[in-house]
């Protein structure tokens, strides 16, 4: 690439995001107890479900990219528009998978707060990591990568 480093130059790594969000709202929670007012098995085993959905979902991602032979960790280039797997219905599968494995804990943990810190780090994500990723992959895959964004939604 012309343009300096072949990576999307992502203001943070995405899964620190996402931890900062799950330890701030445990953080929260122990400061000002809140729960969601639903019998505790039933959050438990709620969560659960998510959290074992996004393990799939992430897994899935995972081994996609793997098979195609591209980078997984945003600061290494990538090589391909993977445009199989869970990337045939979301650009960003991982992304969702963390988002969810958010949404599993802050259940599980009975943990409201958790989802307020949520929606700050799919911000912080949208903005500093998925906006740049997207114009790196534009500028290094062209016109393959404009269609693919044509086509397939961004989280779902």
């Amino acid at each position: 690439m012309a343009e300096g480093k072949d990576n999307a130059g992502v203001i943070a790594p995405p899964p620190l995001i996402f931890l900062a969000a799950v330890l701030l709202g445990i953080g929260a929670d122990a400061l000002w107890p809140m729960g969601f007012g639903v019998e505790r098995g039933l959050l438990i085993g709620a969560g659960a479900v998510v959290v074992a959905a996004s393990v799939l979902l992430f897994v899935w991602s995972i081994s996609t990219f793997r098979r195609a032979g591209t980078a997984v960790i945003p600061t290494e280039p990538s090589t391909v528009v993977v445009d199989t797997g869970p990337y045939r219905f979301s650009r960003n599968p991982i992304y969702l998978a963390f988002t969810l494995l958010t949404v599993g804990l802050a259940l599980a943990f009975d943990a409201p707060a958790m989802l307020v810190f949520l929606v700050v780090a799919v911000l912080i994500v949208r903005y500093g990591v998925i906006a740049r990723e997207e114009a790196y992959l534009e500028r290094k895959f062209g016109d393959a990568y404009r269609a693919y964004k044509a086509r397939i939604r961004r989280w779902m």
